[in-house]
């Protein structure tokens, strides 16, 4: 009997370690999974960093050609606003003449098609 009670003995001691092993297998499990994860949003931020580095570059890019285009433009409309008043200023007093020579030179004739009856 006490052969069945040391062979129980050594089958329960037996159950406990496998018991132990098993939740320290199911500790080690979680701990890996929990470190997975944190490795995975380290390396999903990095990729976010990355990504909007690259989309600013690019915004940079865009924004910084199209400020320089603005640029152009605003030159060239001075520059024809110049060439504008300088043609003005050259042309006004002829223009006028002609103006006021059409206005007040008038010489007056009868029509062709009037018919006298």
């Amino acid at each position: 009997m006490t052969s069945q009670s040391q062979g129980i003995q050594q089958l329960l001691q037996a159950e406990k370690r496998a018991k132990d092993k098993l939740e320290e297998a199911k500790k080690r499990k979680a701990k890996r999974l929990r470190q997975a994860k944190e490795e995975a949003i380290a390396e999903i931020d990095h990729y976010r960093l990355q990504r909007e580095k690259e989309f600013r570059n690019k915004q940079t890019n865009v924004m910084g050609s199209q400020g320089n285009l603005s640029a152009k433009i605003e030159e060239q409309t001075k520059e024809t606003v110049r060439n504008l008043t300088s043609s003005y200023h050259k042309n006004m007093e002829s223009m006028m003449k002609k103006l006021l020579s059409t206005i007040c030179d008038i010489s007056p004739e009868v029509h062709p098609n009037f018919r006298h009856a």
